[in-house]
Parts: structure tokens; sequence; C-alpha cells
């Protein structure tokens, strides 16, 4: 599965993308922004993230900046299974911080979620990221109310994470209503 945006190429990691992958995994800021586990930082952890099945409804790319000098890894952005739930989950390299390639990617995984039947997605973001609030709003998600504390492989412990919803069926993005679906919202 491929999705292009209008500056990204998102597509599912393949062997070639090893020494990309491990540059940016190695990066001590980026590791602890990752929610779960930490991301692989040696070659055959990295070959072996990349050979894992993935289930076809719950899709993960990279993304690559695309230009004249080639293709940049920028980031990536998934769907997964959490409890009930499907998750999405992004994270971008330092370098690509502030770009809008996060929002840029998340909403095209939330309309390809929406084309795989999904209903609702869930996004977690630990408290100290504020950057995360302002890409889950702009893509349309809510905050829950709910917070919990999640432990972060990053960081070596338990960090308080909120809890952002979208729900797919309602409506697509917030400034593309017509006057009359938000009448009937």
């Amino acid at each position: 599965m491929f999705v292009r945006t209008e500056r990204l190429f998102l597509r599912p990691g393949w062997p070639e993308d090893l020494d990309d992958l491990l540059e940016t995994f190695r990066e001590d800021a980026f590791q602890r922004t990752v929610a779960v586990s930490a991301m692989p930082r040696t070659r055959e952890a990295a070959r072996a993230y990349l050979d894992r099945p993935r289930d076809p409804r719950f899709p993960h790319f990279f993304m690559y900046r695309r230009g004249t000098q080639g293709a940049k890894l920028v980031g990536g952005v998934g769907l997964g299974p959490h409890g009930d739930e499907v998750e999405v989950g992004y994270w971008i390299a330092a370098a690509f911080r502030g770009q809008g390639y996060a929002l840029e990617a998340l909403r095209a995984v939330v309309e390809q979620a929406r084309t795989l039947g999904h209903r609702r997605l869930v996004a977690k973001h630990f408290t100290d990221n504020d950057a995360s609030v302002r890409v889950l709003e702009a893509a349309g998600f809510h905050d829950t109310g709910d917070a919990h504390l999640r432990y972060s492989a990053g960081r070596g412990e338990e960090a308080l994470a909120h809890v952002y919803a979208i729900d797919l069926e309602r409506r697509r993005w917030p400034h593309m209503e017509s006057p009359d679906e938000m009448l009937s919202a």
C-alpha cells in the first residue's frame, strides 16, 4: 500500500531503508518520544523490524520527502490494534520536526483508515509533547479527557499520556465542512 501527499511518499519499509532507519533510530531525542517500545538501534534489530509481518488492516508507512535530489526519510506513521481500539502513531526525525510533515502524513493515514473501514481512531501523546497536541487537533482529533500512565522504553519509565480520538464516520476535516454539515453535527 502506497500513499502520495503533496510533499511525501508514504510506503512500507524496504531493506534499502536500513541505513536511514538506523541513523534516525539512534537519536536519543527520537527514542524519548517513542510511546511504547524503543525502536531498534542495531542493524540486526532494524532488519527484523523491517521484515516483521504486517496486517493489511493496520498499515505502517515510512514517510519520505520527495525532492529533486532523491527521497529523504522524514518519519513513520501507522495504525495498530490497541485493545478494542485502533491506534494511530507517528514519529518525525529531529531534523524534520516543525515543518508540517506529521500533519500531512497523519491526514493521509486518517483517510486510509476510513477507506479500510475503521470507524474511530485513538492517538496517545505524552503530556510533555505539546507539538503532538497541535498536530492531532489540526488533524481533527479531540481530547477525550482520558489520561493514563503509559510505559516508554525510550524514557525507561511510565509517563502520563493523554488520549485523543477522531470519529471517522462523522466528518472529514473540520475546515472542510459545509454549512449544512455544521448544522446537522
